[in-house]
């Protein structure tokens, strides 16, 4: 089984250590993190994920202005892209437009076993 790459970008460290580990331990992906919003963009194409996790508020950019700017960008435009908010309280939510251009997020704290699901939706299919 081939891993799947990862990318977190969330300004709060110790949200993305701790879903970087979970994730690293069921062996099926590689987890890189990036916690400046600025840099958001420039990691991702370096990386090349398979999947984006992306936190909706950070101080130096909106999760929205990223995701545009990934959008854009075509060697990421079609990279999956799911937000993770601490301003929900459901577990996934798909295309809502009162949220950010239908994009489909995750409540914080995130489940493990349901963003485990979420992830293999994306990629399987």
């Amino acid at each position: 089984m081939t891993t799947k790459r990862i990318l977190i970008i969330d300004d709060d460290v110790s949200i993305t250590r701790n879903i970087k580990l979970n994730l690293e331990a069921t062996g099926a992906f590689e987890v890189h993190q990036e916690n400046r919003a600025r840099m958001a963009v420039q990691t991702a194409r370096e990386l090349k994920p398979d999947f984006i996790l992306l936190d909706v508020m950070m101080p130096e950019m909106h999760g929205g202005e990223v995701a545009a700017c990934l959008k854009q960008d075509p060697l990421l435009s079609h990279t999956p892209v799911v937000f993770l908010t601490a301003t929900v309280s459901n577990e996934i939510t798909h295309g809502s437009e009162a949220f950010i251009d239908g994009y489909d997020y995750l409540a914080k704290p995130v489940d493990l076993n349901t963003l485990i699901q979420v992830i293999k939706g994306y990629l399987n299919g």
